[in-house]
């Protein structure tokens, strides 16, 4: 296909997750092949990962993270919905079995967000450039209404839009991915009205869902960005954005959000996403399809009349995917 001209923001999630993880992610920042992070503020090393990010000038956002580990706001000195009665967040799935059974307290959720943006300001003495969700916590419902205020109420303007097309149809992912992919999917489309009420921007694209950890390869990135932009005319200029969790595996008991790290972290697919992420065959495979890796504030500096990534193709990128 011609593809039109393509701006891709490459981020790091779970930065501050453990010096291993971060360790790689700051290696392929250096090699030109990661150009955002988003910081686990209650990571066990969210603040030497906060240093790195200073050090090296890293375009850094916050991972709001409501599913594992500890919270950092008032909810660790007592109950709270978001929480098992052990004080940890209530898991990738749990915490999504409390929001669809309303057991959980929207007000609760404001308050975290709101202390896990004000200690992101404490380590980086900045608002991120962006907001995003840890395990996409931030597309459920309801979570999605009190997270776009926050983020409004902050100033913050970008957030992630989880929504890949076609990911329905990618038959490598084991079954209990794909679908895990599709509600995510179907949550980031009823997001849509929430952050847009809210004056929130997203890239006009999102891959990594289907690329994630040993599906990671240039062949499928580029395949997922293809599918992404089927439609689109040649010659228009677009932005997209590739979620990656790259990084030397973690090694317990270091890293993890208050529990230890998780089976994902120390999982070789941490460094087999860094190897592909920094390896020639990827950055060749896109310069050939004709895609620019750069950070969000390059997307901010748009020109006016350029348009606003998330909105002028909005009922493009809106089709259902293939399921």
């Amino acid at each position: 296909m011609a593809w039109p001209r393509v701006q891709l923001v490459v981020t790091a999630d779970d930065f501050g997750y453990c010096p291993r993880r971060d360790e790689g992610i700051v290696e392929a920042f250096l090699a030109g092949a990661v150009t955002s992070v988003s910081l686990l503020v209650n990571g066990a090393a969210a603040e030497s990962a906060a240093e790195l990010a200073r050090r090296h000038q890293i375009p850094t956002g916050l991972h709001a993270n409501l599913s594992e580990g500890r919270p950092v706001g008032s909810a660790r000195h007592g109950a709270s919905s978001l929480l098992s009665p052990e004080g940890f967040f209530l898991g990738k799935m749990g915490f999504r079995e409390a929001v669809a059974a309303g057991d959980v307290a929207l007000p609760q959720v404001r308050e975290e967000l709101e202390a896990q943006l004000d200690r992101f300001r404490e380590l980086l003495g900045r608002n991120p450039t962006h907001v995003d969700g840890h395990q996409h916590v931030h597309v459920l419902p309801g979570v999605c209404q009190v997270f776009a205020e926050v983020l409004q109420a902050h100033g913050v303007r970008f957030t992630r839009l989880p929504l890949e097309r076609g990911v329905g149809g990618c038959a490598w992912l084991e079954a209990p991915a794909r679908a895990f992919a599709c509600s995510v999917e179907r949550d980031a489309r009823a997001a849509v009205g929430p952050f847009s009420g809210r004056g929130l921007r997203w890239t006009d694209a999102f891959v990594g869902l289907s690329t994630c950890g040993r599906h990671m390869s240039a062949h499928r990135v580029s395949g997922a960005l293809a599918r992404a932009l089927e439609g689109t005319p040649a010659g228009h200029s677009l932005t997209a954005e590739l979620m990656a969790h790259p990084g030397y595996p973690s090694v317990p008991p270091a890293g993890g959000c208050g529990e230890g790290p998780d089976a994902f972290s120390c999982s070789w697919e941490r460094l087999h996403e860094l190897r592909v992420l920094t390896a020639p065959t990827l950055r060749a495979r896109l310069a050939q399809d004709g895609v620019e890796l750069c950070a969000l504030h390059d997307l901010d500096s748009k020109r006016s009349g350029q348009g606003i990534p998330g909105e002028a193709t909005l009922v493009t990128f809106l089709q259902p995917s293939q399921l």
